[in-house]
């Protein structure tokens, strides 16, 4: 932390008496700034564990911004440690607001909020990708199950060299069953790929405190192109991310098949984390595994 903050008193051109974490996940921790006199600046700091995802996200706030209905956080600048040890740093625009996590006052604001959520969310889902698909730096003409199956394939050869101790015999054999099971779970796929926020989750949102409407959608992920599908995989858990899954659903369908698609996607989503970072979340790859079983 004395490093990062000496890095920050040098770009920003003025000593901080201290750094305070907001929140920390295997992925990112999100550092409060606060000057010589101890007031919080109007901007937050967030370090990134994998190099070069910081500069990625950069660019990717930019473009959501551009097509966007709602605020997105402006960008500030971008530490990089090419050559040297040091984790990444994005300086981000601080905004006010409450997690959308946090339960609206009364049924119908809730009722709103999800309209105006939907409302962000399509904004992106009408940029058609014109046949690209894949991460920001790295995008490429093909087809989602096509480019899918290499992001898998790259995964499975990484983390079968692991030596973490992260992922058990069975868990192994279920991750090669499924890599087994696209052709099938894939089958008669034909959504097209359209711009997506990438790590589409209640947390990822601001709300006004007062009123509980939207006002501001934050914390992208890397990937740029994908069907729309990919940026709802998140919304599994019963109560309000299952509420707002459904309320997209009645607004713009996806493919029935996305009931079980949507199971194999948080699987290797676990395992990406596994890989970048070290960790993952137990849990959250134990339920997947469970739900997509019988579809294997």
């Amino acid at each position: 932390m004395e490093r990062l903050r000496a890095e920050l008193s040098h770009l920003l051109g003025e000593p901080l008496s201290r750094l305070e974490c907001v929140s920390e996940t295997p992925e990112t921790t999100l550092w409060s700034v606060y000057d010589a006199r101890g007031t919080a600046m109007p901007l937050l700091a967030k370090c990134y564990a994998a190099p070069g995802v910081a500069s990625r996200i950069a660019w990717k706030m930019s473009l959501l911004a551009r097509y966007a209905t709602v605020r997105m956080p402006a960008v500030y600048g971008v530490i990089t440690h090419e050559g040297i040890t040091g984790q990444d740093v994005l300086i981000i625009e601080r905004l006010r607001g409450v997690s959308v996590e946090a339960p609206a006052r009364t049924p119908q604001r809730w009722a709103q909020l999800k309209e105006e959520i939907i409302e962000a969310l399509l904004s992106w889902h009408q940029i058609d990708s014109q046949g690209c698909v894949g991460d920001v730096d790295s995008t490429q003409e093909n087809r989602w199950p096509v480019w899918y199956r290499q992001r898998i394939d790259v995964l499975w050869s990484t983390v079968s060299k692991l030596k973490s101790g992260s992922l058990t015999m069975q868990d192994n054999r279920l991750l090669f069953r499924s890599r087994e099971a696209l052709p099938r779970l894939f089958d008669n796929f034909t959504d097209t790929c359209v711009l997506v926020h990438g790590n589409f989750t209640l947390g990822s949102m601001l709300k006004d405190a007062r009123s509980d409407r939207l006002s501001a959608v934050m914390n992208p992920g890397a990937i740029l192109w994908a069907p729309r599908e990919y940026d709802l995989f998140r919304l599994q858990e019963q109560g309000m991310s299952e509420s707002l899954l459904w309320h997209y659903l009645q607004r713009a369908p996806v493919a029935e098949s996305f009931l079980w698609r949507r199971w194999l996607y948080i699987l290797w989503n676990e395992v990406a984390r596994l890989v970048s970072c070290g960790r993952m979340n137990r849990p959250a790859f134990d339920a997947a595994a469970k739900a997509l079983l019988p579809w294997l």
